[in-house]
Order: C-alpha cells, then structure tokens, then sequence
C-alpha cells in the first residue's frame, strides 16, 4: 500500500493549535487518512488552481496540494468554512 507523505504549512499548524479537541480529533483522523487516500469521497478539486483539493470536516475545511510524483500532501490551510476562502 502506497502511503503519502504530509507536510503542514506554518498557518495550518497554527490553525490546528486554535481549533477546539472534539473537532481536533476528526480533523486529524482525516490527515491521517489522506495518506491512504488523498482523493476521498466528497473531496473537491479547487477551481482556478492547479493541484489544490479541498476536504470537509465538520464547520472545518482542509485545503491541500497533492504531488503525486513525491508522493506529498501539502496541506495549504485548515479553517472555519466562513473563513477558509478569503
């Protein structure tokens, strides 16, 4: 099974810092299965990017990059669905 490596940007690692635990829980369970499967049910590639992808959890999106040739999600920001497109 191939696994994908994944690598926060430092605004995604502050965000996961502000986010409360019972949401912290589903949003890193969702990390950790994107190594798996970086294109899950539900997961919806961004209009205007090249590469990016988002993902719900919850009120919580995850917008990321997928390298398929490395092997790496980059994960560009997690926030609030209010806040996560501006």
């Amino acid at each position: 099974m191939i696994k994908y490596k994944i690598f926060l940007s430092r605004s995604s690692e502050k965000a996961l810092k502000k986010i409360p635990k019972h949401d912290l829980r589903r949003v890193l369970a969702k990390l950790e299965s994107l190594k798996i499967d970086p294109f899950p049910d539900g997961c919806k590639k961004l209009e205007g990017e090249a590469h990016a992808f988002r993902v719900r959890v919850g009120v919580y999106r995850i917008i990321y990059d997928v390298i398929g040739t490395n092997l790496i999600i980059f994960v560009l920001k997690i926030a609030h669905r209010k806040e996560v497109y501006r």
